[in-house]
């Protein structure tokens, strides 16, 4: 599994920068740099939900549809560690982005 950190404070999986849901995609099936990826996990935290759901643990395991990135195999991410950014306003999963992506 990969270490993962997460900046996206405004997901609905985010706590204290750690991810509860447990395994990711990474989505950007045609991405040449880390702008075109994007956490397709991502989920909006709304007003009326809890602010976080699940364990929280600094391992995930990330599916990646980035074809072209150097830490993809088999559609699985190999990183030990990447990042996940996109901050405090993300309200969709476009506005995120797998910061270690590499393209090959």
């Amino acid at each position: 599994m990969t270490q993962l950190d997460c900046t996206v404070t405004s997901c609905l999986y985010n706590h204290d920068c750690l991810c509860a849901k447990g395994n990711i995609t990474i989505g950007g099936r045609d991405a040449t740099k880390s702008g075109e990826t994007c956490c397709e996990s991502f989920r909006e935290r709304g007003t009326n939900t809890l602010n976080w759901v699940g364990q929280t643990d600094p391992a995930v395991e990330i599916d990646c549809e980035a074809c072209d990135c150097v830490h993809n195999e088999d559609c699985k991410c190999a990183a030990t560690h990447i990042g996940i950014g996109g901050g405090s306003s993300a309200c969709q999963c476009r506005e995120t982005e797998c910061e270690d992506f590499r393209c090959r």
